[in-house]
């Protein structure tokens, strides 16, 4: 069972022109140590078209897992899951192909409606589409914007929140988010914005 295994795994990517910095991090569970980390520079071969980035972003990323030397149980993707409108974001691509329970935690919403939750960490709402329900929009701390989180792949909405929330450390994103983005930030020549994953 996901409950049980030992490596969670973020996923983050940055770009900068026609060259993708893939970061890939692997923390012990649950104390959230890094135990594994690579971060890989290569041409972005797919051209931008909104909803279909995880084409653009997919082959980077796989570089960068190819070089891992500590396998995860676990994949949490900076991207969406099933909360996108073709049902089938980043985190649903990257778990199909990797074959793993894959989680989708997004900044932002592509598509839905919620009612807002609660103030104290750990509420959460459903985000709905046309009568289905497609992620749950939670607060990761008391106070904070919420994250989007929604099945990628191999996982249940109900194990992908509250997995997500035990990542979580005090901070508006999960531990395992923080040091990817950190990891990809480094690899970006200094004064570059970093374009994260939507």
């Amino acid at each position: 069972p996901v409950w049980e295994n030992k490596y969670r795994c973020w996923v983050d990517i940055g770009l900068k022109k026609d060259i993708a910095f893939a970061s890939v991090v692997v923390l012990s569970f649950p104390d959230l140590q890094v135990v594994d980390s690579v971060v890989t520079e290569s041409p972005v071969r797919f051209p931008y078209i909104p909803g279909l980035l995880s084409f653009r972003e997919i082959p980077p990323l796989l570089a960068a897992f190819t070089q891992l030397q500590t396998e995860p149980d676990l994949v949490i993707v900076d991207g969406q899951g099933i909360a996108h409108p073709r049902r089938f974001g980043l985190a649903s691509h990257l778990g199909l192909i990797l074959d793993k329970p894959t989680i989708g935690c997004a900044k932002s919403r592509l598509c839905g409606q919620y009612e807002e939750p609660k103030s104290e960490q750990g509420s959460y709402t459903y985000l709905m589409d046309k009568g289905e329900v497609i992620g749950a929009v939670v607060r990761t701390r008391r106070n904070v914007q919420v994250v989007y989180i929604s099945i990628g792949h191999r996982i249940s909405l109900d194990s992908a929140r509250t997995l997500t929330l035990a990542c979580c450390r005090g901070y508006r994103l999960p531990e395992t988010t923080r040091y990817a983005h950190k990891a990809a930030s480094s690899k970006v020549p200094q004064n570059t914005p970093m374009i994260p994953t939507p």
